[in-house]
């Protein structure tokens, strides 16, 4: 009897995609990460529209991954080390709702695990500092244009993805290494 993988998806918001799916993208157990828009009520939202913060959207990743290879603990591990999970509608210098800090399950197990896995950071690595994270269902994912996937891998001498992403790529590396390809 073969062995079939067994591939759970979740969606993630920790501010701009390009972050989020360059970090992700590393890791062991992941099959595919595509940057979209997920938690808003326009449908069919592009790019510029989600950018004006009137769509409601977030700017997300939607992550297949094996849980045999990667557990969506160590999703959430990741998730949380790579973004600030205590400011409301913000990463740094992006600013406004399609930035909030998001996850979006696609089952009861994945949500009751994240809202363990918040209240223990809340207590103990974020010190009783509050975490603004949603914990919502998936309703619909959007894709991005194809412009926005692998930004990071495409374009590693842009000024956005030195100053802003190869920080957090470089933290993933040196923290939580064990889980990278």
């Amino acid at each position: 009897m073969a062995d079939f993988a067994k591939i759970q998806t979740v969606v993630l918001g920790g501010g701009c995609f390009w972050c989020t799916e360059a970090t992700f993208s590393m890791l062991k157990g992941v099959s595919k990460v595509s940057p979209g828009y997920a938690g808003g009520s326009t449908t069919n939202p592009t790019y510029e529209q989600v950018s004006s913060g009137s769509t409601g959207h977030a700017e997300v990743i939607k992550i297949d991954f094996d849980e045999r290879i990667i557990t969506y603990r160590d999703l959430l591990t990741v998730f949380f080390a790579v973004h600030d999970p205590t400011t409301l509608n913000r990463q740094g210098h992006d600013v406004g709702t399609q930035y909030r800090s998001v996850i979006f399950y696609t089952s009861e197990a994945q949500k009751n695990e994240a809202a363990d896995f918040i209240v223990v950071l809340e207590s103990n690595e974020f010190k009783g500092a509050k975490i603004v994270t949603e914990v919502k269902p998936l309703e619909v994912f959007y894709e991005a244009e194809e412009y926005h996937h692998q930004y990071f891998q495409k374009n590693p001498s842009q000024a956005y993805c030195q100053i802003v992403i190869n920080p957090k790529v470089q933290k993933l590396k040196s923290h939580l290494a064990h889980l990278l390809k």
